[in-house]
């Protein structure tokens, strides 16, 4: 079965240094997510735009994620507007070659 990617986008309406402090904060509890492999924080600040690209290792944590306090806190968030969820299949032999962290 293939690992599970979740890639979510939010418009934000701090600036780009408290966003970062913002999600060092948060990578505490996210790190501690049963069934992640990883997550890549990111940040476009000229568009407003932040993004995180998951690693899960199947698709119960994934979706345990979704629906649990960490999404659940986000959506409450005044600082984020227009999220984005995005769910794919992890080809993990492309991924490999090209040193996907898999």
């Amino acid at each position: 079965m293939p690992k599970k990617i979740l890639q979510i986008n939010v418009r934000f309406t701090v600036s780009a240094e408290e966003l970062a402090k913002e999600f060092e904060t948060a990578a505490v509890p996210i790190a501690d997510v049963p069934g992640l492999k990883w997550k890549i924080f990111g940040i476009n600040e000229e568009q407003g735009e932040a993004a995180g690209l998951y690693l899960f290792e199947d698709d119960a944590s994934r979706k345990a994620y979704l629906e649990g306090p960490i999404m659940a806190r986000m959506k409450t968030l005044e600082a984020f507007s227009d999220i984005t969820l995005k769910l794919f299949d992890c080809v993990e032999g492309a991924s490999a070659i090209t040193r996907g962290p898999i």
